[in-house]
């Protein structure tokens, strides 16, 4: 480390690396480190699009750092950077070679990886390499390796792999494509040509690997490829811990709860929900971040903004029963999410909102929770039909979730009595429920399958309604009372609405007797 500090006129880094430290530890001194490369002629890159970085933070203070070290595919960062002379010795002596090139969906993991390397790293966009000129591109590649060649041991990041790196077409193509193919078969060469670069380690970023040219990803070059998912609820509250070190928190603050209220947040989003928060607090003037400031901004970023909708009272009265429906369906119901809150505050294009809190990230769903699940979002309109004698178009939304969950456990998941265990819808959906295709949908079964497909669709709606019918029409008073209280306060807690209901129950129970005390109360109260 001294010898490449040396060579490279890092006096910056060459008192830390004389050193001497416990592998794996950091010292207060290398957190303090500023970055003044750019300043440098010796290490800036001589073309414009890339340029030679060294890290001014430790990867801890990159939110997802930590998946960047440790969900890799395991142990894949450390192999890459953290233990490079001992796999190095290890390839030496068992005669094997080393995979040299990382394929990542995003950035993050790359700049998480290059703060744990403490070497030095290239950053360059495909996009920058071709212009209008011919041979610029494929110079400029050139000059970016010669430069990595020169810093070795070295990373060398290429973002946005797909400008460059689409598929070859067969035939002759406008000069523009030339070009591009002409940069493509330079980084080729780079990646894996006659000259050896055991010392660089070459990432690159694509959110479209399906177009890239296969030669890329042949062995040899990116032929390890990592997918980072969205984080789990451990990884969100560690990225939440992150993005709130410098956010005043209250004392009513509980990020493990926030993480599990925010499935499907993408490390962006956190950043963007503690910012919301932190804007709410400023504008009422409080010097703490509270708990309703990330339930307000939470609430921003899922449903949208407070309206002042001027509801009159026969409209408030019919939000109040279809979301107390939904709340009191959820809360009878044992395997459905536990419930958090219900509103009927008017936010973006709802007029009421019932949430929920799960208790963990889910990736496999039960066929009985999948029937709740139907079952709760059919409760508001079931609610109506119950207290008020009629049905309104409040419902939308809920029908049109219910029936695509529906379709998914006929067609995706062989959840269907009649077509069985067969999957007919092909595309490739997200790992949460309310995601949508990643792929266009194409139909690869006859018209006959289709029908039978709606049918077993229409079936399962209509056992959760009668599901959902049932269950208020038992907790007929319970259901009044959430309506009455809803008119009253607006927005119910957990807490609360379990209170009702259990009250309610009691109620019932001392005026009919046996047949109500045999009930068992709702769990959670």
């Amino acid at each position: 480390m001294h010898k490449l500090c040396a060579r490279n006129g890092r006096s910056q880094l060459a008192p830390l690396a004389r050193e001497k430290r416990c592998p794996g530890h950091r010292s207060a001194r290398a957190d303090s480190l500023v970055a003044d490369g750019a300043d440098d002629p010796a290490q800036c890159f001589t073309r414009p699009g890339a340029g030679l970085h060294r890290l001014h933070a430790p990867a801890q203070h990159a939110a997802g750092a930590a998946r960047g070290r440790h969900l890799w595919s395991g142990s894949q960062p450390r192999q890459t950077v953290q233990r490079r002379a001992s796999i190095d010795d290890l390839c030496r002596c068992g005669g094997c070679r080393r995979s040299q090139g990382r394929l990542a969906r995003g950035d993050l993991l790359a700049r998480a990886v290059a703060g744990e390397a403490w070497v030095p790293f290239f950053s360059a966009s495909a996009t920058s390499f071709v212009e209008l000129f011919v041979g610029v591109g494929a110079s400029r590649v050139r000059d970016l390796f010669e430069q990595a060649k020169k810093n070795a041991p070295c990373i060398v990041f290429i973002d946005e792999l797909d400008a460059i790196g689409r598929t070859r077409s067969g035939a002759a193509s406008f000069a523009s494509n030339d070009e591009r193919e002409q940069t493509l078969e330079q980084l080729l060469v780079e990646l894996d040509g006659f000259e050896t670069r055991d010392a660089i380690v070459v990432l690159a970023a694509t959110n479209r690997p399906d177009v890239l040219d296969p030669a890329l990803l042949r062995p040899g070059r990116f032929d390890r490829q990592v997918t980072v998912d969205l984080p789990e609820r451990r990884g969100r509250e560690a990225i939440l811990r992150i993005h709130t070190r410098k956010v005043p928190l209250g004392p009513d603050v509980n990020l493990e709860d926030l993480a599990r209220a925010t499935p499907g947040f993408s490390g962006a989003d956190l950043e963007n929900l503690v910012n919301e928060a932190a804007l709410a607090a400023a504008r009422r003037g409080s010097t703490q971040v509270t708990r309703k400031d990330f339930e307000d901004a939470l609430d921003k970023l899922l449903l949208g903004g407070k309206r002042e909708a001027l509801m009159d009272e026969q409209e408030r009265r019919i939000v109040a029963y279809h979301e107390g429906g939904h709340a009191l369906v959820a809360a009878v119901l044992p395997d459905v999410d536990p419930l958090y809150k219900v509103t009927i505050v008017p936010r973006g294009r709802a007029l009421g909102v019932t949430q929920f809190l799960p208790e963990g990230d889910r990736r496999n769903y039960p066929r009985t929770y999948l029937m709740e699940r139907l079952a709760v979002a059919l409760g508001g309109r079931s609610s109506e039909e119950l207290a008020l004698g009629d049905i309104t178009s409040g419902a939308e939304n809920d029908l049109k979730e219910a029936t695509q969950l529906a379709r998914r456990m006929v067609s995706e998941w062989g959840m269907g009595e009649q077509t069985g265990p067969v999957v007919y819808d092909l595309a490739s959906n997200g790992p949460y429920l309310n995601q949508q295709p990643l792929e266009d949908h194409n139909r690869v079964y006859s018209e006959a399958t289709a029908q039978r497909l709606d049918s077993e669709v229409e079936q399962l709606m209509t056992k959760a309604h009668q599901q959902a019918r049932s269950v208020l029409t038992e907790h007929r008073d319970a259901l009044d009372r959430l309506a009455q209280a809803l008119l009253q306060e607006e927005v119910l807690e957990r807490d609360q609405v379990l209170a009702i209901v259990n009250g309610a129950q009691k109620t019932q129970g001392g005026a009919s007797g046996e047949q109500a005390s045999q009930r068992t109360p709702i769990p959670g109260s």
